[in-house]
């Protein structure tokens, strides 16, 4: 009843195509070029996924990484989140039907829960850009994979989404932040984003006010964008913390594979 509702409710606000648009996607799906090849790689690891779990990995996403995989942990941020409503610590980490783990509710700058080296890889889709110390957030986790484990980064391709106006940060400003131990209430990108972001592209935002209103919260809310990414910046990151690249891919969301040395 409850997806038959869900059905209802997109037909009332988004039409009769987009519900057949979306029909048509979930029979046959996008998918990551050599996905075999990167599904091989994480096949019968466990990991961590921040910010998830993700439309990316089920079984219709771009990745499909959940059915392949032994074992996965979730973080979030807080026990309240715009994306997932109402969430809690513990065991409660529902990533896959008949599949769960670990949800540990943590900055994903601060994982002093867990310990060096605990996991086979970390992933994590259209989270980074909603943190405001990128670089200290992939240290964090480059610290909670075992040496040879990876590293999965999917973030939005500005292209198809309402940072389309904004330029690609450089890698020089996130370095100076990570220097300056910049923390998760930062708001230096604040005046350009209410200048540049595209409330057309981005209906549940609202109006300019009610956008402005919610961006003022954006230490409590996390729906920000502080920074914009690209397959190059994402490689310069990586690299910075000694990833081997393995894999990129640009699509709808830019996609860096990497291994720990």
């Amino acid at each position: 009843m409850a997806k038959l509702g869900k059905i209802y409710k997109a037909l009332n606000e988004k039409g009769v195509g987009y519900v057949l648009k979306k029909g048509m996607a979930k029979l046959n799906p996008e998918r990551i070029p050599e996905l075999e090849s990167i599904q091989k790689l994480f096949a019968n690891t466990s990991g961590l996924e921040i910010g998830g779990p993700s439309g990316l990995f089920r079984n219709d996403g771009f990745i499909p990484l959940y059915k392949v995989i032994d074992g996965l942990d979730g973080c979030n941020f807080s026990n309240t989140t715009l994306w997932e409503g109402t969430i809690e610590g513990g065991e409660n980490y529902s990533y896959h039907k008949g599949k769960t783990g670990i949800q540990y509710i943590s900055e994903a700058t601060d994982l002093s829960e867990i310990p060096d080296a605990k996991y086979d890889f970390v992933i994590s889709s259209n989270c980074m850009e909603h943190i405001a110390n990128p670089m200290k957030a992939l240290e964090e986790w480059v610290r909670v994979v075992k040496k040879g484990g990876l590293l999965l980064l999917a973030l939005p391709n500005k292209a198809y989404n309402f940072d389309h106006k904004r330029a690609v940060t450089k890698f020089a400003h996130l370095l100076e932040d990570y220097k300056n131990n910049i923390s998760e209430n930062d708001m230096t990108h604040l005046e350009e984003i209410l200048e540049l972001h595209d409330l057309n592209l981005d209906p549940p935002a609202g109006t300019p006010k009610q956008f402005k209103e919610r961006s003022l919260k954006n230490p409590e809310n996390r729906a920000l964008h502080h920074h914009v990414f690209d397959v190059g910046l994402l490689t310069q990151m990586m690299e910075h913390f000694n990833i081997e690249v393995l894999k990129t891919c640009e699509s709808r969301e830019h996609i860096v594979v990497g291994r720990k040395s």
